[in-house]
């Protein structure tokens, strides 16, 4: 990805940094930026609940007062499951088949399985994720020294509402967080 964004225009004027985005600090700097922005469903990549926390903590570790974390994602789909059935099509299209697994509710662990089709060629994906409720990123917020100031849902801004199936959020900092 790095070396798709150095060959776009102007993308060598932007600062990368590699790493854990749990725990690592960009340049060593510390509440130095206006926004961070997690992208599409990316917060579900880890797989634990206290990750997501340090997730938030370290996007806080890196707001000045005022500043914002913006997250895009996804709201679980588990209303739409016949009772007692562990699996949900989010996406059935001639070339794209995509499945969603809720395999510990405890947990709120699951696997996104994903399966194209080319020509006479099939590819298939499958990647844990652990989904994350809406009132749960704002109380991890929270932790974090932030306060949610809008959720829409979509990015065209319309309301967030509970037919909604994904959400962009904005938090903003108010306080410094805890340090580990």
């Amino acid at each position: 990805m790095v070396d798709q964004l150095r060959h776009e225009p102007g993308g060598g004027a932007v600062g990368v940094t590699i790493g854990d985005f749990t725990t690592t600090a960009v340049d060593g700097r510390a509440a130095s930026f206006a926004l961070v922005y997690v992208v599409r469903h990316t917060i579900m990549n880890l797989t634990t609940q206290d990750q997501q926390v340090a997730c938030f903590v370290n996007a806080a570790n890196h707001l000045h007062p005022g500043g914002c974390f913006v997250m895009e994602v996804m709201v679980p789909e588990l209303r739409r499951l016949p009772p007692g059935e562990t699996v949900h099509a989010f996406t059935v299209t001639p070339t794209h088949l995509g499945f969603e697994e809720y395999d510990d509710l405890v947990t709120q662990h699951s696997w996104s399985h994903h399966y194209w089709i080319d020509d006479d060629r099939i590819e298939t994906f499958s990647a844990p994720f652990r989904y994350v409720w809406p009132s749960e990123l704002d109380l991890m917020a929270r932790l974090a020294g932030m306060s949610r100031r809008e959720r829409w849902n979509d990015w065209d801004r319309s309301p967030f509402t509970s037919e909604s199936r994904s959400h962009v959020s904005v938090w903003e900092k108010v306080a410094d967080p805890p340090q580990p």
